[in-house]
């Protein structure tokens, strides 16, 4: 069951659509964020360029890869196109299920994650952390065919852990559970680009009450060991299958990004 809304806690599900331009947040979501904003205004165009990223990864393993089937762990407040809607657009036979911790999440999922009829979508209220509860929830079960490739997508949540929760072991658990030809779909903010604004940025986040951890590019592409990585590897998210759009630089994006493939 969900927990109750906490509207005077920051939560990043709700930081992360106020820096999106939702409106799914509340006071204390938005001063967390205008706080971050002061010291680095880039963190205002991470969440877009991270979004940019998930579309073009989806729609790779989609179009290139034919995966049918999506599991996305953290997905944040519904901010379209959805995984489902990039997906589906495909194949409207494909399956996707949403897994997240925040009430407000939720309720929106239920209301806004429907389907095309010929496929699926379904979501499971767990906390990343909790592998088990994830693995074992029966809206997973019902609805992702664990004998066929499954999508892992892990956008923008891993910089919310500490080392302390073991993040590597995290992900090495639930790509054991999946079978061969799955992927890892993966992206993590970084400081590797401007070091004092994010580090300042985090010290102002941790003090909201909101864990977070930068990791450089070779931390990051450890999340990758023993799957096979697609062209271009890790990456800042700009490079991978970019679509030619030069206003950004990757100091602004700041974050790194790949897929990779379950042997």
């Amino acid at each position: 069951m969900a927990a109750p809304f906490d509207t005077e806690r920051p939560h990043p599900a709700r930081v992360y659509d106020f820096l999106l331009g939702g409106k799914d947040n509340f006071a204390a979501d938005r001063a967390a964020a205008a706080e971050g904003l002061k010291v680095n205004p880039n963190a205002a165009t991470a969440p877009l360029q991270n979004r940019g990223f998930l579309r073009r990864a989806v729609r790779f393993l989609a179009a290139e890869a034919g995966i049918r089937q999506f599991l996305d762990i953290g997905t944040g407040l519904p901010t379209s196109p959805n995984v489902h809607e990039i997906a589906q657009a495909v194949d409207p036979s494909a399956r996707i299920v949403y897994v997240d911790n925040d009430p407000i999440v939720l309720a929106h999922a239920r209301a806004l994650l429907t389907s095309k009829p010929e496929g699926r979508t379904a979501y499971v209220d767990a906390d990343l952390r909790d592998v088990d509860r994830i693995l074992a929830a029966p809206e997973l079960r019902d609805n992702l065919d664990f004998d066929q490739p499954v999508a892992l997508l892990l956008l923008a949540i891993l910089h919310f852990m500490d080392d302390e929760n073991d993040p590597y072991s995290i992900v090495e658990r639930l790509m054991a559970a999946l079978p061969s030809g799955s992927y890892l779909v993966l992206s993590h903010i970084t400081a590797d680009f401007e070091p004092e604004p994010w580090a300042r940025f985090v010290e102002i986040m941790r003090r909201q009450g909101i864990t977070t951890r930068l990791r450089d590019q070779p931390e990051v592409a450890r999340f990758f060991t023993g799957l096979e990585l697609v062209d271009p590897g890790v990456v800042p998210i700009l490079r991978w299958l970019p679509e030619h759009d030069d206003r950004f630089i990757d100091a602004q994006a700041a974050l790194y990004g790949g897929v990779a493939r379950k042997v």
